[in-house]
């Protein structure tokens, strides 16, 4: 409440496809948004269906995606979940996420080679509107110090234990207020101590 006071709540605009936001969410891995905005445009300008993803050649996709950064890597990885998608789905879509229960869609997800919980929480939060909690790396480093988590947990122990304890309701606008906090004002170093917010903040002690 006091990050909606201060930030305001977010709203999502549009949506994207369960699937389209998986590869968005593949291309933010290592990288910051505007090279991971930069790379999913340019991989859908010049591949406008997940299909001629698919039947492109691997260089073909890093090319298009190279501003993102390791473009190698990420278009096998994209090449491989179409791939699964295809073969296990008949289509490129992931539209039944929709109606999946959460447990079974992370299950499914996570079956996937590089996808972790981080991109399978952000699929389902950000695309399905499910009720999931995704953690990045601001949001793990303010976790621990408000000890939410323990120092030496891991992003998969801070997604389970977030996870039950951010309310239900809140789980979109505290994801997103917590990172804007994160890279504003609970930096990583040299926090901006006068400008927190949060009375409690253990930063300040």
């Amino acid at each position: 409440e006091i990050l909606e006071r201060e930030f305001g709540v977010p709203q999502i605009d549009q949506r994207k496809s369960p699937l389209d936001e998986l590869i968005f969410t593949i291309l933010s891995q290592n990288t910051n948004d505007v090279n991971r905005d930069r790379a999913y445009t340019s991989l859908r300008k010049s591949f406008p269906s997940w299909d001629e993803v698919l039947e492109a050649q691997e260089g073909e996709i890093a090319d298009a995606i190279r501003v993102g950064g390791l473009a190698q890597t990420k278009s096998v990885r994209i090449k491989e979940i179409l791939s699964w998608v295809k073969k296990e789905f008949g289509r490129l879509s992931l539209d039944f996420l929709f109606d999946m229960p959460v447990p079974e869609a992370k299950q499914i997800l996570s079956s996937l080679k590089g996808v972790g919980p981080k991109t399978i929480c952000c699929v389902l939060l950000f695309s399905c509107g499910k009720s999931v909690f995704p953690v990045d790396t601001h949001i793990l480093r303010i976790a621990k110090r408000f000890r939410w988590v323990p120092e030496n947990a891991s992003s998969e122990q801070a997604h389970k234990i977030l996870g039950q304890l951010v309310p239900l309701e809140k789980m979109f606008s505290f994801h997103i207020n917590l990172i804007r906090h994160g890279r504003e004002t609970c930096k990583s170093r040299n926090p901006l101590h006068s400008s927190c917010p949060i009375p409690s903040c253990p930063c300040k002690g």
